[in-house]
Formats: structure tokens, sequence, C-alpha cells
């Protein structure tokens, strides 16, 4: 096949996909658990074992009672878990943060674990939240198909748009085991990002007071 075929045979692919995709959202469908189970037993069979055999029997029903805990965020609606918030605050003003939340999330291209902490700041404008809605703020996202630079402006911009604080700041450092576990293979290598929002993004004294917190 002439080089130049190819890309058009892999657009052609990507589009009819993307097609099939669109039609069962827009239809609202989702595979019923005895589908998810035979896509399952389909994967077995692929990777080359046989899924009839006494150890794989059970494991597409484990499988997919694993999914719906690790893609449980899909669930859960982050703004409703930030919507409870206490005013009297004797007029505090200063940094709230919650450091070294730990998650385990998905990583969007391989589904491949993404192991990780976060830490969240923010500058109360008046109200404040409960320290443990910070945790499930972050728990919502990660368990999400994601990638880390999505997560951590999720969860900063989520904040921020709910509690309307003076400011937020959050930092994720996670291991990525689509990296460490295959292709490249570095083990021990993590990632770091940060998203500042309103006085962390302006104020360097205010963001290096944060950033010093984060071990």
């Amino acid at each position: 096949m002439p080089l130049m075929d190819r890309p058009n045979r892999r657009s052609r692919a990507t589009e009819k996909i993307a097609n099939v995709a669109a039609h069962e959202s827009a239809r609202g469908d989702k595979p019923t658990r005895a589908e998810a189970e035979a896509a399952v037993r389909t994967l077995l069979r692929w990777a080359g074992d046989d899924p009839t055999r006494d150890g794989l029997l059970e494991t597409p029903k484990r499988v997919v009672k694993a999914y719906e805990e690790y893609f449980a965020g899909y669930a859960m609606n982050p703004e409703e878990i930030l919507s409870k918030t206490f005013e009297e605050t004797a007029g505090y003003d200063e940094m709230i943060a919650l450091r070294g939340i730990r998650f385990e999330s998905h990583c969007e291209h391989h589904m491949a674990p993404i192991i990780g902490r976060a830490w969240v700041a923010y500058i109360p404008n008046g109200r404040v939240v409960g320290i443990s809605k910070l945790a499930r703020v972050v728990q919502v996202f990660a368990k999400r198909l994601q990638i880390q630079e999505k997560m951590t402006a999720q969860i900063a911009d989520t904040i921020s748009n709910v509690l309307k604080p003076q400011g937020v700041a959050v930092v994720i450092k996670a291991e990525h085991h689509c990296m460490t576990a295959r292709g490249v293979m570095k083990p021990g290598t993590d990632m770091v990002t940060s998203r500042m929002v309103g006085v962390f993004r302006d104020n360097d004294i205010t963001r290096q007071e944060f950033l010093s917190i984060v071990d």
C-alpha cells in the first residue's frame, strides 16, 4: 500500500469510531453489565488466555465491579459537594490548605493507573467549606479517565467557581503507570502540575507561602 494512503485509512477509521460514539451518546446508550462482562471476556481471549478456565470464570464480574469503583466520579457532582458552606468565620481571611490528599486515577490514553497526591488551598471570601469536601472534590475528578493537567485545572476551577474565594491553588504530584510500568519504563518518576487562581496567581508572596507547604 502506498504510504500516502495510510493516513487516509487511519482518518476514516477514526471518523467512524467518533460517529458511532456520538450516535450512542446522543441516544443515551449505556452498555448493560452483561455486555461489559462480555467485553472483558473478549479482552481475555485477545490476550491469549481462556476465560472459561476456573481461575478466570469470575474475572469479568470482578473487573466490571472494580470499574464501577474506579470511575465512580462520573456519577458525582463536585459543585453539590461544595454547596454547603459556613459563614461564621470570625473574619478569617488567611490561607486554608489541605496537604497530601492521596488519590488513584486512570490515564485516559492507556487506562493505566495514576497514583498521586494533591495539595489544595484557598483564601476565603466570607465563607468556608468543610475540609473533607476539598478531598471529595479531588476524588470526584480522580475517579474519571484523566490527564493530570486537566484534573489539576478542574479541581481549582470548580472550587473557584463555587466558593468565589480570593484565590485557589492546586498542586498535584503523581506517578503514571503508563510510563513507569510500560513504554519508556521509568519507575520512580513523577509528574508535577499546578493551577493558581486569583491572589495565588497575582501575589508572589501568597503563591510562595502555598508552595512552601508542598513537599
